[in-house]
C-alpha cells in the first residue's frame, strides 16, 4: 500500500501553498480584468503578502520538515521569512506613486513580485540542493523579467538582459558545484552532506564543489567578485524595481547562504571560512571605494549594497552562533535602512519626471526639511554612526569576528566603514550646504508611511533593542 501524505505533514508549508494559489488567482484577475486592473491587482498583492505574513505567525510553532526532509521550517527560516514578506510588502506599496506618474500600472509587476517572494520563502526553507535550486530559480526568473518590465525604456531592457545573462552563468556555476558535491558525497540533503563530511572529511573534489556553490550564491547577494551586474541593473531598472532588488532578495539570498554553509558544510568550516573572509574583504573595500565617484544615487546605492553584504559576511565568517545572530540582525537593520532610503529616492520627482542625480538633492533642507533630516539620519545609519541601528548592526558582526579570532577581518571592516562614511556624508553635505535646486513634488502618502516607519525603527531601536536582538539570537541558535 502506497504511503499517503497526511495534511498535518503540510502544515510547515501552508503559507507557501497559500501564496502560490493567491499568485495564480491574481494572474487570472489581471489577465481577464481589462487594461485598468493594475491598481486593483497591486492592492490585492499587498493584501496577499500581508495575509501570508499573518498566516506564518500562527504556524510559527508548527516547526518541522516535510517533503522527505527537503523543506524545513525552523526558527531561522521563520525569522527570515517575516523579513522577506515585510520587504516585499513595502516594495509593492512604494510603487503606487511611480505607477501613477510613469504609466507603470501593469498588473504583471505585483504578480511577479509575489512569485519572486514565493521563491524566496522556498529558498529559506530549502534543506537539500534540489529544493535550494528550485526556490532560487523561481525567484530569479521573476526578477529577470521585473528588471526589464519597462519595455519602452532601453535602460530597463538592457538591465534585464545583463541580469539574465550573468544570472544564467551563476546558475550554471551553482549547478556544477552541486553536481560535484553530490558526486563526492553521494548526498543532496544538507544534514546528510554534513554527516558524510563529519565521518570522512572533505575530499578535493568536494571542496571544488563547495567553491562553485558559494560562487553561485555570491552572485545572488552581489558580493565581489560576482557583483558586476549590480550597478547597471540598479540604475537601469525602474526605481520601484531597484528598491525591491535592494531589499527582500538580498535578505533571502543571505539567509540561503547562511543555511548552506552552516547546515551542510559546518564540519569543514576551515575550508569555507577562507572563501567567506576573502569575499567579505573584497566586497567591503570595493563598496567603499567604488561608490566615491558616483553621481547617480541608484548606482551609489548599488555599491553601498555590495559593501553592506560584505559587512554581513563578516558575521558569517565567524561561523559561530554569535556570528549568525549578527548576520540576522544586520540584515534586519539593512532592510529598514534600505526601504527608507528608497522611499526618499522615489520622491525625487518633478513635473517633468523622475531625477536620479545626487546633485538634484541640492538644498533639500530648504525646500523639504523633514525629508532632508530623515534621509540624513538614514544615511548616517548606513554609515554606521551611533546611536542609529546601523551602528549596532556593525557592532554585532565585528564583535563576532573578534570573538572568533578574525582580527584582521574586523580591522579591515572598520576601516572600510570609515571610507564608506565619506560618500554618505557627501550626500548630506549636498542636501544641507549647496544652493537649492528646483523643489520636488509633494511626497505621496504611501512613501511618507514607509519613510516614517523605517526612520522610527532606525532612530529608536537603541531605546528598545531587546525584542529584535532576542528574536535574532533564537533564530541563530536553531541552526546549531
Amino acid at each position: 500500500m502506497t504511503d499517503v501524505t497526511q495534511l498535518p505533514d503540510l502544515l510547515p508549508v501552508l503559507p507557501e501553498i497559500f501564496l502560490a494559489v493567491g499568485a495564480l488567482v491574481l494572474l487570472m484577475i489581471g489577465v481577464f480584468g481589462g487594461p485598468r486592473i493594475g491598481f486593483l491587482v497591486n492592492g490585492m498583492s499587498m493584501g496577499l503578502i500581508a495575509a501570508t505574513g499573518l498566516f506564518v505567525l500562527p504556524f510559527g510553532a508548527q516547526l518541522g520538515e516535510t517533503f522527505g526532509g527537503a523543506f524545513l521550517l525552523d526558527g531561522f527560516a521563520y525569522y527570515m521569512k517575516l523579513l522577506v514578506l515585510t520587504g516585499s510588502f513595502f516594495a509593492i506599496a512604494m510603487s503606487w506613486a511611480y505607477a501613477k506618474s510613469q504609466a507603470f500600472d501593469r498588473f504583471e509587476y505585483p504578480v511577479l513580485i509575489v512569485l519572486a517572494t514565493l521563491g524566496m520563502l522556498l529558498m529559506l526553507s530549502a534543506n537539500d540542493m534540489i529544493a535550494l535550486y528550485l526556490g532560487l530559480e523561481l525567484q530569479s526568473l521573476a526578477l529577470y523579467v521585473v528588471a526589464a518590465i519597462n519595455r519602452d525604456s532601453v535602460r530597463s531592457t538592457e538591465s534585464g538582459l545583463k541580469y539574465f545573462v550573468l544570472g544564467s552563468l551563476s546558475s550554471g556555476m551553482l549547478l556544477y558545484g552541486m553536481s560535484l558535491v553530490y558526486g563526492f558525497s553521494g548526498q543532496v540533503g544538507f544534514p546528510q552532506i554534513a554527516e558524510v563530511l563529519t565521518r570522512e572529511g572533505a575530499s578535493l573534489g568536494l571542496v571544488f564543489g563547495l567553491v562553485f556553490v558559494l560562487a553561485g550564491l555570491a552572485f545572488k547577494i552581489s558580493a565581489v567578485p560576482f557583483h558586476m551586474w549590480t550597478p547597471d541593473v540598479y540604475e537601469g531598472a525602474p526605481t520601484p524595481v531597484t528598491a525591491f532588488l535592494a531589499a527582500a532578495p538580498k535578505v533571502a539570498a543571505m539567509g540561503l547562504t547562511v543555511r548552506v554553509v552552516i547546515d551542510a558544510f559546518q564540519p569543514v568550516t576551515a575550508d569555507w571560512q577562507q572563501i567567506i573572509v576573502f569575499v567579505a574583504i573584497a566586497s567591503m573595500l570595493l563598496g567603499a571605494f567604488a561608490a566615491i565617484g558616483q553621481t547617480n544615487i541608484k548606482r551609489l546605492m548599488a555599491y553601498s549594497s555590495i559593501g553592506h553584504m560584505g559587512y554581513a559576511l563578516v558575521g558569517l565568517a565567524a561561523g559561530t552562533v554569535a556570528g549568525v545572530e549578527g548576520v540576522l540582525f544586520y540584515m534586519t537593520a539593512y532592510l529598514a535602512m534600505t526601504l527608507g532610503t528608497f522611499a526618499c529616492i522615489l520622491s525625487m520627482r518633478r513635473k517633468d519626471g523622475m531625477v536620479e542625480e545626487i546633485s538634484e538633492l541640492a538644498g533639500l533642507s530648504r525646500t523639504n526639511l523633514p525629508m532632508a533630516i530623515l534621509l540624513a539620519i538614514l544615511l548616517w545609519s548606513l554609515a554606521g554612526i551611533p546611536p542609529f541601528i546601523g551602528f549596532f548592526g556593525k557592532w554585532f558582526v565585528f564583535s563576532a569576528a573578534v570573538e572568533a579570532g578574525l582580527y584582521p577581518l574586523a580591522i579591515i571592516g572598520v576601516l572600510a566603514s570609515v571610507v564608506g562614511a565619506y560618500y554618505y556624508l557627501r550626500v548630506i553635505k549636498v542636501m544641507f550646504f549647496d544652493e537649492p535646486a528646483e523643489k520636488f513634488e509633494a511626497m505621496p502618502m504611501e512613501l511618507r508611511v514607509v519613510l516614517g516607519l523605517s526612520s522610527l525603527f532606525v532612530i529608536f531601536f537603541a531605546a528598545v533593542p531587546g525584542p529584535v536582538v532576542e528574536a535574532a539570537g533564537a533564530a541563530a541558535k536553531s541552526l546549531f
